[in-house]
C-alpha cells in the first residue's frame, strides 16, 4: 500500500550503496523516480564495517532511518564461493543479523533485503517459486553464502511474529550492469565475460569461455532492478519474499551472453570453451509469476540492449570499474 498524503519523509538508508545494486538505484532515483519527502542515504563498507556490532548500531544510530534497502553482502564468483564457502557463510551472517537488528532496535518501519536464487535447493523443480527456498540444500558450490541468505528469510519471519516488523526479501535472478565487479577470476559470469573480451580484443587473442557455455541463466538490468526496488520498498507489503526477474521465457546460455558481448563489443576474434573448468550449476530457472501479478505492464529493458550499454559504460570507465 502506498503512503497516505501527507505522511512523515522517509530517511532512506542503503547499505552497499557504492555497489552494483546500490549505484544502480542511486541514478534511478538521481533521474527522477525519487520523491520530495525520499531522503536517501547511501553507505559503504567505508562508512561502517557490518561485521561488527557497535559499528552497525552505530552506522543506525547516526542516521536514524525509517526505511532501509540492505545489499550489502560478502559476494562472489563461482570459483570464489567454492573456495571460501566458510569465509562466506560467517561474514554474511555477522553482516545480516547486525543490519537486522540495528533496523529492529532503532525503529525503522521497513528492511527490505537482497537474497539471490542459488538460495534455491540444488535438486528441485523447475521453475522455482518464492515458496521452495528451503525445501533441500543448495548447491555445493556456493553451500556458505546460500544457507547465509537464507537465514535472512528465517530472520524476516521471527521479527514479524514477535515484533510486528515489516522487514521483507527480494529474489533476483544474476544481476549485472554499471559498476559490476568485473574481475575475471571473482567476479560473477557476464561481467567476466565482458572484462575477457574487452583484454581478448586489447592483445588481439581469442576469447577463451570457461565451461561447456551450456548453463542457462535469467540476467536482470541492474537500473531494471532498482526500479523494481522502489515498488518494493514503497508498495510491497508481504513478508514473504519476491522473485525480481524476466520471465522463463528470456533465459539464456552462457554461450548466448558470450555471443551478446562479443557483438556488442565488436569482437572478431575466436571463441573457445575450456570445458576443464566447472560449469557450476545447470540452471535455477525462476517463476516472476508473482511479480507479474503486481505489475503486469513492467517492461524490462531487452537483454542485448543492456549487454551493450554496460560493455560501453565498462569500455569509457575501464580506468576506474571494479576489477
Amino acid at each position: 500500500m502506498a503512503e497516505p498524503a501527507g505522511a512523515k519523509p522517509r530517511r532512506i538508508l542503503v547499505t552497499g550503496g557504492t555497489g552494483l545494486v546500490g549505484r544502480a538505484i542511486e541514478k534511478v532515483v538521481a533521474d527522477g523516480e525519487g520523491r520530495p519527502d525520499e531522503q536517501w542515504i547511501f553507505v559503504s563498507s567505508k562508512d561502517a564495517d557490518l561485521t561488527n556490532a557497535a559499528e552497525t548500531k552505530a552506522l543506525f544510530e547516526k542516521h536514524r532511518p525509517t526505511h532501509v534497502i540492505h545489499l550489502a553482502a560478502m559476494v562472489g564468483g563461482l570459483f570464489k564461493n567454492i573456495k571460501y564457502n566458510l569465509d562466506f557463510w560467517r561474514r554474511n551472517v555477522h553482516i545480516n543479523d547486525n543490519v537486522l537488528h540495528s533496523a529492529y532496535e532503532l525503529g525503522a518501519q521497513k528492511v527490505v533485503s537482497c537474497l539471490s536464487t542459488c538460495i534455491f535447493p540444488d535438486k528441485t523443480s523447475y521453475p522455482i517459486d518464492e515458496t521452495m527456498i528451503h525445501n533441500g540444500p543448495p548447491h555445493t558450490s556456493n553451500f556458505g553464502y546460500s544457507y547465509a541468505k537464507r537465514m535472512i528469510d528465517v530472520q524476516n519471519r521471527g521479527y514479524f511474529e514477535q515484533h510486528g516488523c515489516r522487514f521483507t526479501a527480494v529474489i533476483p535472478t544474476n544481476v549485472f550492469g554499471p559498476h559490476d565487479n568485473f574481475n575475471i577470476e571473482d567476479g560473477h559470469v557476464l561481467p567476466g565475460l565482458i572484462h575477457k573480451v574487452y583484454m581478448a580484443k586489447k592483445t588481439g587473442t581469442a576469447l577463451t569461455v570457461w565451461g561447456t557455455g551450456k548453463p542457462r541463466r535469467q540476467f536482470i538490468y541492474s537500473l531494471d532492478l532498482a526500479r523494481l526496488f522502489l515498488w518494493v520498498l514503497r508498495e510491497y507489503d508481504e513478508v514473504e519474499p519476491i522473485i525480481l526477474s524476466v520471465g522463463e521465457e528470456d533465459e539464456v546460455s552462457i554461450r548466448e551472453a558470450a555471443e551478446a558481448i562479443v557483438e556488442a563489443m565488436d569482437f572478431t576474434g575466436g571463441l573457445v570453451f575450456d570445458e576443464t573448468k566447472s560449469d557450476g550449476q545447470f540452471k535455477k530457472t525462476a517463476s516472476n509469476s508473482k511479480l507479474r501479478r503486481y505489475l503486469p505492464g513492467f517492461c524490462f529493458t531487452p537483454f542485448r540492449q543492456a549487454v551493450k550499454e554496460t560493455c560501453d559504460w565498462f569500455a569509457a570507465n575501464y580506468a576506474v570499474a571494479r576489477k
